[in-house]
């Protein structure tokens, strides 16, 4: 129930909503109990079944008192006006209770919608901000798929099977602990021996709940697999088509998607049996309250009244939509539970990138970046064995060598997308870690390989995370990075929506436009990472300019697939297998017989 309470601590900020509730939810079961109770004496009154009060009882603040107090009222009436009189009194009164009631559970739920709305929403917001905060590995070893999954359906099933039922964790047992006491002032014996009956249903009932919950978290589990699938298939369209996968694709997902339908069906049939199971063994439970009270009223010596017995059997059937709602409702949370602890393995996951307590602030570069014996391990396979090499500022240094051998995580460590395992990274002769995260990554501007842009309009791609940035700033970072002519021509010039990670632009659009981002920000380091490795000749030469712009005068780590574009680097560090096997200028590694750099320049040359 750990989980449970923790979905519980979100409702904190919504505290006073949630004292209105039961405030409200109050006075609905004392208009509901006095509606039940003063039905019989008030006709028996009123039928001449009891003697008419003519003496006006004592005020005092209780049941009996205010029951006293309203039977003098209507002997009042019936003496002075008639029988009819008193009739349309008691219904009045009768109708006055309803409507107290009513407004009382209305109110009750007005209320709850605050807490159950917030505390849905708190709990979307932690769960984003965690999900902006874990580091990149983090995502390596998660599909996309299973993170949309918990942020979407398991917090709408926590909402649905927890949230909608958190009125009846207050309500239901208030409203059945005020009517047993009822009952118990009726009739002791009888209530003592209802109160044995009771907790057999409970376990009954607790028992399917649990195996309810194991179901429910495989089932979540099996909904994210099938998000997963959407997400790849749509990602990957095009490969499937063009790989003639379309019949295995849709096989693939109509086995998972009939796995996880035999698996609901098995869990809604559980759930299902809930409300016929706690409605028998309701009726059950009130045959044998009848026996035992009917031999209460008829024995010898006859404990209870039949009137009483009649308003007894009343309230305790009161007992039983409350009961059975509050067993629905376990059975509910037993698997909304399910999906809190998908949830919590997200809000729990270590933050493996943090930040010093007193950690130092930086707002510009002034002089060196330096790799000390650099190690990175990723699931125990070494990744960088040992990295020593300096950026000095205002010079261009270009990483190159086959793919896989640790470029693109040297490049990654630098604004602490990872931590290194041994050895240090200095900016300013101070390590990485000692700095504020914001304030190191605010001195670098990445491009990639791969355009990373949103669903949005050209000028909120471009001054992304830039919410001070003028139409002007914009326009002037579009034409350094060689965008502008292209962006004009569009319909709605910069207003212009480019589509789902720009697939409205072309390959080298796209590009531009990551590197007119880069040019707003104006940063004092630049990582490209393969900027123009997937680019046509054209497009890389409008993207390479832009580039040699924005490079001009500014520390520039490049990762290079293609080694013309690097030729006038300061220097060139060959990487093979996590190692720098090779460093120098293009023309000293071009002389080395046998060397790596020349091999791949040479192998370029011939392709």
């Amino acid at each position: 129930m750990k989980k449970f309470y923790r979905i519980l601590a979100y409702i904190k900020p919504y505290w006073g909503y949630a004292v209105l509730n039961v405030l409200f939810n109050l006075l609905t079961i004392v208009f509901s109990l006095f509606s039940l109770t003063m039905l019989v004496p008030f006709l028996n009154l009123l039928f001449g079944t009891e003697a008419l009060v003519t003496e006006k009882p004592e005020f005092a603040l209780n049941a009996d008192a205010l029951l006293n107090t309203l039977n003098y009222q209507i002997s009042q009436i019936i003496v002075e006006r008639g029988q009819l009189e008193a009739l349309i009194f008691i219904c009045i009164l009768l109708i006055t209770a309803f409507l107290m009631r009513n407004l009382g559970r209305f109110f009750a739920m007005f209320y709850m919608a605050n807490v159950r709305i917030g505390a849905v929403k708190d709990i979307r917001n932690a769960i984003y901000t965690k999900i902006l905060i874990l580091p990149i590995s983090f995502y390596n070893k998660n599909r996309k798929g299973d993170v949309m999954a918990r942020i979407t359906t398991d917090v709408q099933e926590v909402e649905y099977s927890i949230m909608n039922y958190l009125e009846m964790i207050v309500r239901d047992p208030i409203t059945i602990l005020v009517y047993i006491a009822f009952m118990f002032s009726v009739s002791p014996q009888l209530t003592l021996f209802v109160l044995v009956l009771l907790p057999v249903t409970g376990l009954l009932i607790g028992y399917i709940g649990k195996s309810l919950r194991r179901s429910s978290k495989v089932g979540q589990s099996r909904m994210a697999g099938m998000l997963s699938t959407i997400e790849e298939t749509i990602s990957g369209l095009r490969i499937i088509k063009a790989f003639n996968a379309i019949s295995y694709s849709d096989e693939r997902f109509k086995d998972q998607n009939s796995q996880f339908s035999r698996l609901m069906l098995s869990i809604y049939r559980r759930r299902d049996l809930s409300s016929p199971l706690s409605e028998f063994m309701s009726s059950v439970v009130i045959v044998i309250v009848l026996w035992f009270g009917g031999r209460l009223v008829l024995g010898e010596s006859a404990v209870i009244q039949a009137a009483d017995f009649i308003v007894y059997i009343l309230v305790f059937s009161q007992i039983i939509p409350p009961a059975k709602t509050f067993a629905q409702g376990f059975y509910s949370i037993q698997k909304g539970i399910a999906s809190a602890e998908r949830i919590f393995e997200i809000l729990d996951a270590e933050e493996v990138i943090t930040e010093k307590k007193n950690a130092l602030p930086i707002s510009d570069f002034k002089s060196v970046i330096e790799y000390r014996d650099v190690h990175f391990t990723y699931d125990k396979e070494p990744v960088l064995k040992g990295i020593n090499f300096t950026v000095e500022k205002g010079k261009l240094i270009a990483l190159v060598g086959e793919s896989g051998g640790g470029k693109s995580t040297l490049a990654d460590l630098l604004p602490r997308f990872y931590d290194v395992v041994n050895g240090s990274i200095t900016i300013d002769g101070h390590d990485l870690r000692d700095y504020k995260i914001n304030d190191l990554r605010g001195l670098m501007g990445i491009v990639t390989q791969e355009s990373i842009l949103f669903n949005d309009s050209v000028f909120n791609n471009i001054a992304f995370g830039k919410e001070d940035a003028t139409l002007e700033q914009v326009i002037a970072a579009a034409k350094v990075a060689n965008a502008h002519e292209f962006i004009s021509q569009m319909e709605n010039g910069y207003d212009t929506f480019i589509g789902d990670r720009g697939m409205n632009l072309s390959g080298g659009q796209r590009q531009r436009l990551s590197i007119a981002r880069a040019v707003l920000k104006n940063p004092p380091i630049l990582i490209l990472d393969e900027a123009t490795s997937s680019l046509d000749t054209e497009s890389e030469r409008l993207v390479q300019d832009a580039l040699a712009k924005i490079m001009s005068n500014r520390t520039s780590v490049v990762i290079a697939h293609r080694l013309s574009t690097i030729q006038h680097a300061d220097e060139i560090i060959v990487i093979v297998k996590g190692e720098i096997v090779e460093r120098g200028t293009h023309e000293s590694l071009l002389s080395k017989r046998g060397g790596v750099y020349k091999r791949l320049h040479e192998l370029q040359s011939f392709g």
